[in-house]
């Protein structure tokens, strides 16, 4: 058992998309898809009571993360800080299931769900394949994420609006400078800003630096209009005469 908790892991390593990586796709698909079958709990200590489950499971399996890294000595400032988009989504996500804070939610809708996806296709999980804690933590993490913000999108009612997609983006934008500021100070490259990663991910197929970070832009773009797509519909629907 303890081989599966070890730095040096000596079995399979990660391969994408291979029958695990598929098996683990579809079990968070699942875990998204089971919070449709509670729009209708309409009992207010139930839906406390799974609020605050999801945020213990952020929290738990965030604490296990850092908990590792320390233990074996791989903890740095250069990439272990909240400042990735999933990390700070993180914590942002346990913060709007206690406090029902439509404000992160606006934001975790869009860049909560957008960013988390990438990581679940095409995980940085090197060596460490399943059933070994770091794939296992990864994917609970960033399944976790999309599932808080589907929870309080499906089952609470919160809605984005167009000027939640103006919001976010500008806001965004903010955070990319001011985390490429950071990146600069410490030698970091938290969101990529620098340079691509050095796994395989969809910035690949974007351009060179700095292009990338323009075509991002215009991917997050439509990825917020894809997300927004459903509520677009329904308004449209609901301004039909009957």
């Amino acid at each position: 058992m303890i081989q599966y908790l070890a730095k040096d892991y000596t079995g399979d390593p990660f391969v994408l998309f291979d029958s695990a990586h598929l098996t683990a796709l579809g079990i968070v698909a699942l875990f998204i898809l089971s919070i449709f079958f509670l729009r209708r709990v309409q009992n207010q200590k139930l839906r406390k009571a799974i609020r605050y489950g999801l945020a213990g499971l952020l929290i738990v399996n965030e604490i296990a993360r850092h908990a590792w890294l320390i233990y074996y000595r791989q903890w740095s400032i250069q990439w272990n800080l909240p400042l990735h988009l999933c990390s700070i989504f993180v914590w942002l996500s346990i913060i709007m299931l206690i406090a029902r804070n439509y404000a992160i939610f606006e934001f975790a809708y869009f860049l909560g769900i957008g960013g988390a996806l990438q990581p679940l296709l095409t995980p940085d999980a090197g060596i460490y394949g399943f059933p070994h804690f770091y794939p296992i933590q990864l994917f609970i993490s960033h399944g976790s994420i999309i599932a808080a913000a589907v929870y309080m999108a499906v089952v609470e009612g919160y809605r984005p609006h167009w000027s939640s997609i103006k919001k976010v983006f500008a806001w965004g934008n903010v955070y990319l400078v001011f985390v490429t500021v950071i990146n600069l100070l410490i030698g970091s490259n938290y969101l990529y800003t620098l340079h691509k990663p050095h796994v395989a991910t969809l910035l690949d197929y974007l351009g060179p630096w700095p292009w990338y970070l323009v075509s991002a832009e215009i991917v997050a773009l439509l990825i917020f209009l894809l997300l927004y797509s459903p509520y677009l519909i329904g308004d449209r629907r609901a301004m039909r005469p009957s």
